[in-house]
This record gives C-alpha cells, structure tokens and sequence, in this order.
C-alpha cells in the first residue's frame, strides 16, 4: 500500500485531526454558544408570526354573508392576494421555527461547522425574514 494510505503521526504522536480539533476546541464552544443565541433569538421572533399567521389564515376577512355561509369578498382579487400571503407567511415562519430548532438541537461537532449549521442558519433566517416581508 502506498504511504500515503496512512495516518501519520508527529513527535507527540498526534495525528493532524487531532491537532485540528485541539486548535479550534475554543472556537467551536464560542460558535456553538453564538448560533444558541442567534437561533432562540431568532426562533422568539418567528414564533409570534407564525401564530399570527396561523389565526389570519384561518380566518375569512370581511365575514361571511348571513345564512349562505360564503365570503363576502369572494372573487374579488383582494381576498386571493390576502389568502396566498398569509399562506406563505405561514409556512416560512414555520420553516424558520424548524431550522432554528434543529440548530438548537444539533451535536455542535466541528464537522456540523463546515456546512451544516451555517446552511441551516442561512435558510432560516432566509425563511424568517421572508416571513416579515409578507
């Protein structure tokens, strides 16, 4: 087998992960206690949105006619235009909630560092402020 098959070691018998994962043991704990933050931050704001979310898209605007029981802004593009923003709001408020949840709930290896975490923070907070812009 060519040498290169296999692990080498220095002086102190350290292989270069090891020496990697002695290097960045403080920067691993510092970015893994900014992303708890950033994220139960962030999950506080979605949180409110996608309960209010849920109540605008669970509810008819204008009330419903007496004893037919259909809006009384049916077919009018105001009421379609309500309804598709409040859906979408919706669901990237509760995207936004899952992805700052599981980053709450991730191991915090520094393997997660090179692209999990920062992807699942990125779509969150794409998701979140896709949710304050609707």
């Amino acid at each position: 087998m060519p040498s290169h098959f296999f692990v080498k070691y220095n002086n102190r018998g350290q292989t270069p992960k090891d020496i990697f994962t002695d290097t960045l043991k403080d920067l691993v704990k510092d970015g893994s206690e900014w992303l708890s933050k950033t994220s139960e931050s962030c999950s506080v704001v979605a949180a409110p949105i996608a309960t209010v979310a849920f109540a605008t898209s669970s509810t008819v605007p204008g009330g419903v006619k007496e004893g037919i029981g259909v809006p009384t802004l049916e077919g009018k593009p105001a009421l379609n235009i309500f309804a598709i923003s409040s859906l979408v709001v919706l669901c990237s408020s509760v995207t936004a909630l899952v992805f700052f949840l599981s980053i709450l709930t991730s191991r915090y290896q520094e393997e997660d560092f090179a692209m999990d975490l920062p992807r699942k923070l990125l779509l969150g907070l794409i998701s979140l402020f896709t949710s304050i812009g609707f």
